[in-house]
């Protein structure tokens, strides 16, 4: 008759495996390591969208700080140059028209004498179809529109040129000038008085008059 072996607690199989008794211990995180401050001389620039101050200049010895971003300087505008002189507008800022919509704001008699001093300078060139218009009840640009012809390219520069250069002699200079003889169409600016020298088919067919129909016509020169 077979025997059979008895097993023990001993003897038992299992699929567990013996555990070190030596447990792992987590990996300690390494401390970070402190970035070296750089130390800018006395009037370094810091470039634009370079890390750095947020001041152009940092003295001797100042630590600069991590991630700061530095200014971007500010561009100024192109245009014309900024000169002294007399405003725009010729009109009294303090003046009562100019705080009631439906008021007609005042004539201006200097921008009138001005308006007929450029006629003058015109005739004295040959300029044809000379007509003056009184605006300033109807726009905020400007109170009087000169608007004269020139029948060649040489004579838009000599009428213009002449306008200009004689003024200025007066003490009188232009806030802006645009076009000329070759685009057949020059524009003068001085504030309250507006100057358009122009080629005959050009003013034929932009008929600045027209849309100015409603203000009145104070000179036509032919």
């Amino acid at each position: 008759m077979a025997q059979t072996a008895k097993l023990g607690d001993d003897d038992l199989v299992t699929d567990e495996q013996p555990q070190d008794e030596t447990e792992l211990q987590p990996l300690a995180a390494e401390p970070p390591q402190p970035m070296d401050e750089a130390e800018v001389p006395t009037g370094a620039e810091v470039p634009t969208g370079a890390e750095g101050p947020t001041v152009a200049e940092v003295p001797t010895g100042a630590e600069v700080p991590t991630g700061a971003v530095a200014a971007t300087p500010v561009r100024q505008r192109g245009g014309l140059p900024a000169r002294e002189g007399r405003p725009r507008r010729g009109r009294d800022p303090l003046d009562p028209s100019l705080l009631d919509a439906d008021a007609v704001p005042q004539v201006d008699p200097e921008a009138l004498a001005l308006a007929h001093r450029i006629v003058d300078l015109a005739v004295d060139k040959k300029a044809s179809e000379i007509v003056l218009i009184d605006i300033h009840a109807l726009t905020s640009i400007a109170d009087y529109l000169v608007i004269c012809s020139g029948g060649s390219e040489r004579q838009l520069g000599g009428i213009t040129g002449g306008i200009i250069e004689v003024l200025k002699d007066e003490g009188v200079l232009p806030y802006g000038r645009e076009g000329g003889p070759s685009a057949h169409w020059a524009l003068i600016d001085y504030g309250s008085v507006v100057v358009h020298v122009m080629a005959t088919p050009e003013r034929d067919f932009y008929q600045l008059e027209k849309l100015w129909s409603d203000a009145p016509l104070l000179l036509h020169i032919q």
